[in-house]
């Protein structure tokens, strides 16, 4: 079926809530409108001059992105400056632009999941703590027909799972509902003005208070009554933590350098920065932050990793991390272009579930502004 741009962006800030964002980051609805059918979607990493030339040429309609296109507030807005030029082309051509920042960090699996994932690297935590959000629980009187197509209507959300390896989960009890359908009601079940007995599924779950709405959202569509019966309950002894970066371990320890030449490989890189005093030492438990994370390298230290990636370090810092003993690989912040493969899988899976007829393209434009020589 067609696709309008609003609903697939309800479907990835399912994936991707705009509430993981860190504070003052400018994720979201960046460039256009959402209100109007999209045919193709390219992914990229940057909103950059060569990048809109490229949706110009592919007739994208909506471009997603890793970088927010604009980070600060505009001054001016005219075409003599190649990078305003850019906005006045996007809205010429009526592309839509949209961000997914540190949000698309921060959930899981995400961008540093899968950053150990290709390094063979078994994730055991993420590194810095960054959102906690408490657990609910939902209970929905639903007549048994249709409990089979809300436990799977709320599963594509999320809800039911309960830790990293159990999904799914949910609880069902049988009774018997009654009601009697009044004044301009139009009952799926039952007789106006009569009292009516049914069999029903009372069905709990489990669920992040995150996706509340969502999943409110959920049940009534899946609910055959005009006036779906469900409860929601606060559950006090769960929570749901989130962090920024990931921490894991190699199946079996190896050389500094045999896992820096592995991270070099890995993604595909000419070169690299490797900060270390001890070339020699043996390494297992994995710190990433992409992006640029020099900052949270306290926290890699806490966490008692043997080395941690991330992008972008500062000179000075660099000196501080040799101090602590820390060895840290700086692959540069390009190895992010992981997103652009991983999400357009992501969203070919949801076109399958939900039958869009839209088209999602990788952006081949290479926006790295480094190279080795």
């Amino acid at each position: 079926m067609s696709l309008m741009g609003y609903e697939f962006i309800k479907r990835l800030e399912s994936y991707c809530p705009l509430e993981l964002a860190e504070k003052g980051d400018p994720v979201g609805l960046h460039i256009g409108t959402l209100n109007k059918p999209i045919e193709k979607v390219m992914m990229t990493l940057d909103v950059r001059p060569e990048v809109v030339q490229e949706a110009i040429e592919k007739k994208v309609d909506l471009i997603v992105a890793k970088h927010p296109p604009i980070f600060r507030a505009l001054k001016r807005l005219t075409t003599d400056d190649f990078q305003t030029k850019m906005y006045a082309d996007l809205l010429k051509h009526d592309i839509a632009v949209y961000a997914a920042h540190t949000n698309m960090d921060i959930v899981s699996p995400g961008l540093n999941d899968w950053f150990l994932e290709s390094l063979e690297v078994e994730i055991t935590d993420f590194l810095t703590k960054t959102h906690s959000f408490e657990y609910k629980k939902l209970v929905v009187f639903i007549p048994r027909s249709h409990a089979g197509i809300l436990r799977s209507n709320l599963s594509k959300l999320g809800v039911g799972q309960i830790g990293a390896n159990y999904s799914d989960c949910s609880f069902t009890s049988t009774g018997v509902g009654r009601f009697k359908p009044i004044n301009e009601a139009t009952p799926y079940i039952g007789t106006l003005n009569d009292v009516e007995a049914v069999e029903e599924d009372r069905v709990e779950f489990l669920f992040s208070s995150i996706i509340q709405s969502e999943v409110v959202e959920a049940v009534i569509k899946s609910h055959p009554y005009e006036e779906p019966a469900f409860d929601i309950f606060t559950v006090d002894h769960l929570t749901d933590d989130y962090g920024l970066g990931r921490i894991g371990t190699l199946k079996e320890p190896m050389s500094l350098m045999a896992f820096t030449n592995k991270v070099k490989e890995t993604f595909k890189l000419d070169g690299l920065r490797l900060i270390t005093d001890t070339k020699d030492k043996e390494v297992q438990t994995i710190a990433i932050c992409g992006g640029s994370g020099e900052k949270f390298y306290k926290d890699a230290l806490k966490k008692k990793a043997d080395v941690y990636i991330t992008g972008d370090v500062y000179y000075h810092t660099a000196h501080d991390m040799i101090e602590e003993e820390l060895s840290v690989i700086d692959p540069g912040h390009y190895i992010e272009e992981l997103c652009k493969e991983k999400f357009v899988d992501l969203f070919n899976q949801w076109k399958k579930e939900n039958n869009w007829d839209v088209s999602f393209i990788v952006s081949e434009t290479n926006t790295n502004p480094f190279e080795f020589i």
